[in-house]
């Protein structure tokens, strides 16, 4: 456990939950208790993205990410540090990023694809989480979530689905599954999971703040 900070990495494919299950922690914990990053303010550049074979750019790759820039800011905040980052939107045409401030807490939640791919990331977290659901779940999820977010169509999210998403999950995040310490299954729901988690967070957060443990 880090002296300024318990760090939480949740790690999962795409439509597996990750950014739900951080968000229903993050609201379960009192206001500035926790603070929460999130991998996709770290994506390069559009313009500076590989391309596959078909010339379609691949943001489902560990160098899509400045990833030790994740590593350096996490470090910072653990240092007491606060940081500022430009929100992810480019995918979203038109929208100006907004400026994040992150602060540190004594809970940093941190959730993304490649966060145990990352071995200076993986080494840092105090816990590692691992949400789980399977493939048709988590592709049921990213044909809703891209059709009405970024307004792709069904045809284009197969393509990155069978081309892109599939091989990063299979080449980057289950490799690491066996590392982490708890798995949340989310085939139907995490409710369950979040109260268990909330539980350990806030005793994490009352030894951070140097408050009596019960």
């Amino acid at each position: 456990m880090h002296r300024g900070a318990y760090l939480v990495g949740v790690a999962g494919g795409s439509g597996s939950g990750k950014t739900s299950l951080v968000r229903a922690l993050r609201n379960s914990l009192p206001e500035g208790s926790v603070c929460v990053i999130s991998q996709d303010d770290y994506y390069h550049p559009k313009e500076a993205q590989a391309v596959d074979p078909n010339g379609k750019v691949n943001f489902d790759l560990p160098t899509a990410v400045d990833l030790d820039g994740l590593a350096r800011d996490l470090q910072r905040l653990l240092a007491g540090e606060p940081i500022l980052r430009k929100e992810y939107t480019f995918n979203q045409e038109g929208k100006e990023p907004a400026l994040i401030e992150l602060r540190p807490a004594p809970v940093i939640l941190v959730e993304g694809l490649f966060v145990l791919h990352h071995e200076g990331i993986r080494e840092l977290f105090d816990l590692r989480v691992f949400i789980d659901a399977s493939e048709g779940a988590q592709l049921d999820r990213r044909l809703r979530r891209d059709a009405k977010e970024r307004g792709y169509g069904p045809e284009e999210i197969l393509y990155q689905w069978e081309n892109h998403v599939l091989p990063a999950y299979r080449n980057y995040l289950l490799p690491y599954r066996h590392l982490c310490d708890l798995h949340v299954v989310n085939e139907l729901g995490f409710e369950r999971a979040v109260k268990v988690l909330h539980d350990h967070l806030m005793h994490a957060a009352r030894v951070m703040d140097g408050a009596p443990v019960q």
